[in-house]
């Protein structure tokens, strides 16, 4: 009898997490649903209904580390292992000049971003190094921020460069564990909180973000790549939910070097694009 995957996706009621949530089950993975908004999570369990796949749904605050405990509590609970987690869950700050951020935005921001992410890479190594077979995989969300950032954006653009520092980290102390961390780093996504970013922030040029975004619906292809492919680079400064999810599902299940250190963008796509 096969293995039941298990992956578990933070921030899956929206946008990026909801759409690579959704690949993930259409490739049989058991999904596990962390995110703030109990009713957004219901939605795409619904959604993946017709997969076959079984779901969890998990209301988490990733700011908390008793909520963060209990999510990982539960899916071993539930399902006995751990094989893919996708750090997704993120927030921004306002726009505003950096003399004007206040210390309590500023702190939920990294608390969210960065301290989360942390917490939910230990809960899931424990998993995966307990577990038979052993190992897993670890794919964070991080950003192009990360080499080029906006301006007003000091909050957001400090978690992004932890995180890929993080992913590093990650994957070396986990070489020989079988458990591997990566970083998606890509430019514009296009959901909600993309809509609502656009609105309120300019390029490093002082020019309104317009459009510098793609349709939700190619971003599943990418996400659901990383789960298989080895050392890459992620070469798009741009990209959608359903094009990344596929790129994930490749990541987490390709069999790859314990020494990858995740997906970074190509020099030549470290700007943001100009026009569309």
């Amino acid at each position: 009898m096969a293995l039941q995957k298990v992956a578990l996706v933070t921030g899956a009621g929206t946008g990026i997490g909801k759409a690579v949530a959704l690949a993930l089950m259409q490739e049989g993975y058991a999904a596990v649903l962390a995110g703030r908004r109990q009713d957004k999570l219901e939605e795409t369990a619904r959604e993946g209904k017709s997969t076959g796949a079984k779901s969890l749904v998990v209301p988490t605050d990733v700011s908390d580390p008793d909520s963060i405990r209990a999510l990982f509590a539960k899916t071993k609970e539930t399902f006995g292992r751990l094989d893919v987690l996708f750090n997704n869950a993120g927030i921004g700050a306002p726009a505003v000049p950096l003399e004007d951020l206040p210390l309590e935005t500023r702190r939920k921001v990294i608390d969210t971003n960065l301290t989360g992410m942390f917490l939910c890479t230990q809960e899931a190594i424990k998993i995966m190094k307990a577990q038979d077979p052993r190992g897993g995989r670890i794919i964070n969300n991080g950003s192009i921020s990360a080499h080029a950032p906006r301006p007003r954006s000091v909050a957001y653009t400090a978690t992004k460069h932890a995180v890929t520092g993080l992913t590093k980290s990650t994957s070396l102390d986990c070489r020989g564990a079988d458990e591997r961390g990566r970083c998606r780093q890509g430019g514009r996504l296009h959901g909600q909180a993309s809509a609502r970013h656009q609105r309120a922030v300019h390029d490093g040029d002082g020019q309104p973000d317009a459009v510098r975004r793609a349709g939700i619906g190619d971003t599943q292809p990418a996400a659901v790549t990383l789960t298989n492919v080895p050392a890459f680079t992620f070469a798009s400064a741009f990209t959608s939910p359903s094009a990344l999810a596929n790129t994930l599902h490749g990541l987490a299940s390709r069999v790859s070097s314990p020494w990858l250190i995740g997906v970074r963008p190509k020099p030549s796509a470290m700007q943001w694009p100009s026009g569309q």
